[in-house]
């Protein structure tokens, strides 16, 4: 299963978004997270919040356990760019160019999904587990 979490208009450079994003794509995503968390580069710190985004909603919306999850794939596309104008030497000026990324963080489980169990489910595995096990504690007794 696959889930996805995008992060538009963000003031930063997709060139250097895609520096650090290569770094993280197939990672799981808490060691993604970890690796991320130690870098000083504002890119770091929006690619974190995008990944982190990703997990929740594959954990909430998708029942799929956070353990299970890799990165499959991080675009960073080109946002619109805001133009400013810098003054220079004999009344002219030179443009400026503030540009802005796309971000969309897709994971994927790795394992077959696994829903989370409610408590129902796991007292009622709980106790056929226990019924098998006095059965083969009985036949052994029987086999003696």
């Amino acid at each position: 299963m696959e889930m996805k979490a995008l992060i538009k208009y963000t003031h930063i450079s997709p060139k250097k978004m895609r520096e650090i994003s290569h770094a993280v794509v197939g990672l799981k995503t808490q060691v993604a997270l970890d690796r991320l968390s130690l870098l000083p580069q504002k890119a770091a710190k929006l690619l974190y919040k995008a990944i982190k985004s990703a997990q929740s909603n594959a954990v909430n919306n998708g029942k799929v356990l956070a353990e299970s999850l890799r990165i499959k794939t991080i675009e960073t596309g080109k946002g619109p760019f805001l133009k400013r104008w810098n003054p220079v030497s004999r009344g002219m000026a030179h443009s400026i160019k503030k540009r802005t990324s796309h971000i969309k963080v897709i994971v994927e489980s790795v394992q077959p999904m696994k829903a989370l169990e409610s408590k129902k489910d796991i007292q009622n595995t709980k106790s056929e587990n226990q019924k098998t096990e006095e059965k083969t504690d009985i036949n052994k007794e029987k086999g003696k």
